[in-house]
């Protein structure tokens, strides 16, 4: 009797179902990484690392399971231990290069939209994070909190702070002001 096996080099739980559910997951990986990086580079090399990584550990992964939150969780783990390696990088503490890299919005969206990031960025990076898995990724409190590895309650008071200062950063009475802007409405909406 001849059984059917993966190719030669082919991690233990690697299949084309596997496959396919990673190409369907670059979407919300991207939007994640660029939540956390701030730069198109840098996203794409996060993702492209998360992807191999779940791809070789594909046997560590139960099927039936939220794929995603497993793939969050893999993206979110490399992207803090890229950091720890970075330190000792030199920073653009004074915002010379990045003021060199921003274009003048050419419509009311993309102003609203560039106010709605800058006072995103100046979120604490675990707000931040947060407020991205709840409003944008439309996880739930427990999955962002298991993204996390922190308690449930510790992702709703990070989110109700993120949203609180994102309403005063932006001189909104409340979430109800917040303009056409899809992403902005969700980040700032009641979970």
């Amino acid at each position: 009797m001849i059984q059917a096996c993966a190719p030669v080099g082919t991690p233990a739980g690697a299949d084309s179902e596997m496959r396919d559910l990673l190409l369907g997951a670059i979407p919300a990986l991207r939007a994640f990484a660029f939540s956390l990086t701030y730069d198109f580079d840098r996203t794409d090399d996060l993702v492209q690392d998360t992807l191999m990584r779940a791809w070789t550990k594909a046997e560590s992964f139960r099927r039936g399971t939220n794929l995603t939150a497993w793939l969050f969780t893999i993206l979110r783990n490399l992207f803090y231990s890229e950091q720890r390696k970075r330190k000792r990088e030199v920073e653009d503490a004074d915002g010379s290069h990045a003021g060199r890299l921003t274009s003048l919005p050419e419509q009311e969206v993309r102003v609203e939209m560039r106010a709605f990031q800058s006072a995103l960025n100046l979120l604490p990076l675990a707000q931040r994070e947060a407020l991205v898995l709840v409003g944008a990724q439309s996880f739930t409190y427990e999955e962002a909190a298991e993204i996390c590895g922190v308690a449930v309650g510790t992702i709703k008071s990070r989110v109700s702070r993120a949203r609180g200062r994102l309403i005063e950063t932006l001189g909104m009475d409340g979430a109800g002001d917040v303009g056409a802007d899809a992403h902005t409405r969700a980040a700032l909406q009641a979970g």
